[in-house]
C-alpha cells in the first residue's frame, strides 16, 4: 500500500509539473507569435518621405526634372522616398515650408531668411557655382536694339518705360534692383515705369524679346537657361546692369528631423559631386542639369546675414523717401525696420 501510494504522489507531481511546463510552452509561443507580427506590422508600415521644396528656376516642372536624379540618388542613399513640392511661385514655397509640409528646401536668400527667422528651418549647404563661386549677379536686361543704352537711359524718362520684374521674394528679381538702383535715388520701381508685370524669370526675357516690355530684371543663372532653350531670342538681348556678387542660393533642412537622418543628408549633398571616377563624373553631370550648378559647400544660418543687410537697406531708403501723413509716422516706421533688423540679425547667430 506504501508503494502504490508513493507511485501515485510521484506519478502525481510530474503531472503537475508537466502542465506548469507546458503552460510555460504556451506563454512563449504565445508572446513570440505577438512579437512577430508586431515586427511584420513594423516592417510593412511605410518609411515616412522626405519632402524636398524646389525654388522654381524657369518653370515649376523644369525645376523638377532638373532635380530629379538628385534627388533619386538621395532617395538610394537613404533608403526612403523623396518627394518633391513643386511649386509655380516663391510665395506658394514659403507657404509650403511654412505649413510644414516640406523637410529640405533649395531656396533664394530672402526666402531662406523667412524660412531661419520665422519657419523652423536651418541653413547646412549652400550652392557652388560650375566656376567655382559661391554667387550669383542680378540684372537689367534690354532688347538689342532698345534705345535703352545705359541706366541713365534707362533713368532719365520716368513714366515712360514698361517693366517685368520677379515677385517681391526674389532677391536677383526684385530687392537687389530695388536696392541698388531705385531706392538710393529715391524711386520704387511700382511708381517709376508706365507699367510693371510680374513674372518668373524666363517668361519676363521672353516679354522683352516680343517687346511686350522694355526692360525685365534677371539673374545670370537664368539667363544661361535663356540661352540654352532659346538661343536665337537670347542673341537678342542686351544687359544694362548688374549688380555685385549676391550670395548664391542655400539648403534648408527642418529642425525637427531627426539627428542619424540629418547626418546621413547633409554628408550626401556635401559629397555629391566630388568622388573619383565614372562615379564622380556621374554625379556632376546630374548636378549639371540644374542651372549653373557645381556642387554644394557646407554653410550655416550666418551666409544670410547679406540678405538681412539688403532688405534692412531697402526698406530704410524707402522710409524716408516716402510719403507720410507726419515726421512722427515716419520715426516710428524707421524703428520698427530697426527692430526687425535687430531680431533677424539675432536669428541667425548659433544657439
Amino acid at each position: 500500500m506504501g508503494i502504490a501510494t508513493s507511485r501515485l504522489r510521484g506519478w502525481h507531481g510530474n503531472s503537475c509539473l508537466a502542465r506548469i511546463v507546458t503552460g510555460w510552452l504556451i506563454l512563449v509561443v504565445l508572446l513570440l507569435s505577438a512579437c512577430s507580427a508586431v515586427a511584420s506590422e513594423t516592417a510593412r508600415a511605410p518609411v515616412s518621405p522626405i519632402r524636398f521644396g524646389i525654388l522654381p528656376i524657369g518653370s515649376a516642372a523644369e525645376s523638377l526634372e532638373q532635380w530629379r536624379p538628385v534627388l533619386d540618388d538621395l532617395q538610394k542613399r537613404l533608403g526612403r522616398p523623396v518627394t518633391t513640392v513643386s511649386v509655380s511661385s516663391y510665395a506658394d514655397l514659403s507657404d509650403a515650408i511654412g505649413a510644414q509640409r516640406v523637410d529640405v528646401a533649395f531656396l533664394s536668400g530672402k526666402l531662406a531668411v523667412e524660412a531661419v527667422t520665422h519657419q523652423h528651418m536651418q541653413v547646412f549647404a549652400q550652392f557652388v557655382r560650375n566656376d567655382g563661386a559661391k554667387g550669383n549677379v542680378a540684372m537689367l536686361v534690354v532688347r538689342g536694339d532698345s534705345p535703352i543704352h545705359t541706366l541713365g537711359d534707362l533713368l532719365a524718362h520716368p513714366g515712360h518705360w514698361r517693366y517685368a520684374r520677379s515677385e517681391q521674394l526674389s532677391v536677383t528679381g526684385y530687392t537687389a534692383p530695388e536696392a541698388d538702383v531705385f531706392a538710393p535715388r529715391g524711386l520704387n520701381s511700382d511708381t517709376f515705369f508706365a507699367s510693371v508685370v510680374v513674372g518668373n524669370h524666363q517668361n519676363n526675357l521672353l516679354a522683352v524679346v516680343n517687346r511686350d516690355v522694355d526692360v525685365a530684371s534677371s539673374n545670370n543663372p537664368d539667363m544661361d537657361l535663356f540661352h540654352r532653350h532659346f538661343p536665337a531670342e537670347a542673341s537678342q538681348l542686351r544687359v544694362i546692369w548688374r549688380s555685385p556678387l549676391i550670395p548664391s542660393g542655400v539648403l534648408v533642412v527642418r529642425q525637427g528631423m531627426s539627428a542619424p537622418l540629418r547626418q546621413q543628408l547633409t554628408a550626401f549633398i556635401l559629397a555629391y559631386g566630388r568622388a573619383p571616377g565614372d562615379s564622380g563624373a556621374r554625379e556632376r553631370a546630374r548636378l549639371a542639369r540644374i542651372p549653373d550648378l557645381g556642387g554644394f559647400a557646407p554653410q550655416n544660418n550666418r551666409v544670410l546675414q547679406p540678405f538681412v543687410d539688403m532688405q534692412y537697406t531697402l526698406l530704410r531708403q524707402q522710409a524716408q523717401h516716402g510719403q507720410w501723413v507726419n515726421p512722427q509716422a515716419r520715426q516710428a516706421r524707421l524703428a520698427q525696420i530697426e527692430q526687425d533688423y535687430l531680431r533677424d540679425s539675432q536669428a541667425l547667430l548659433p544657439h
